[in-house]
């Protein structure tokens, strides 16, 4: 299926330069292409996919999209703000929620091996805040791991 471009009365439709986020774009009315049947097609793969696009081509959107879509907010892939359903409306019968851990490198300026560790810390433990840690888990890895195995 092709993407289709909701672009009906463009006169007070915003274009969505700089948005990233999912959400925010649904919720506030902007101008969207419709890419969600191969998001669904995508999820419905069961294999790794390493996603290589250049800077600035919408992998911040897609994976906040995929984000959307893995914690079940039908919602927004449905009418909303006077915007049409989106293709994955119409191909998504159960709409489970899954736990979904996204961690987000763009707020960083990693010149120095503490700055990384802080963003990643803050990234833990706002998932162990969720779905809980143990003493023994000491170190990034065993965070991750543990925090995986929970969620």
């Amino acid at each position: 299926m092709l993407p289709i471009c909701y672009t009906c009365d463009m006169e007070t439709r915003k274009y969505p330069i700089g948005i990233q986020d999912f959400v925010k774009l649904r919720e506030d009315g902007y101008v969207y292409v419709d890419k969600t049947a191969y998001v669904y097609q995508l999820a419905q793969e069961a294999n790794p996919f390493f996603l290589s696009r250049p800077r600035r081509f919408g992998k911040s959107l897609l994976l906040s999209t995929l984000k959307a879509y893995f914690e079940g907010k039908r919602a927004l892939f449905s009418e909303i703000a006077g915007q049409p359903a989106l293709a994955i409306a119409g191909l998504e019968q159960e709409w489970l929620e899954y736990p979904v851990l996204h961690i987000d490198f763009n707020t960083g300026n990693y010149h120095k091996a503490e700055e990384l560790d802080s963003v990643l810390n803050a990234h833990l433990a706002r998932f162990e805040e969720k779905w809980g840690s143990k003493s023994a888990e000491t170190n990034f890895s065993m965070r991750f791991m543990g925090v995986i195995e929970r969620a």
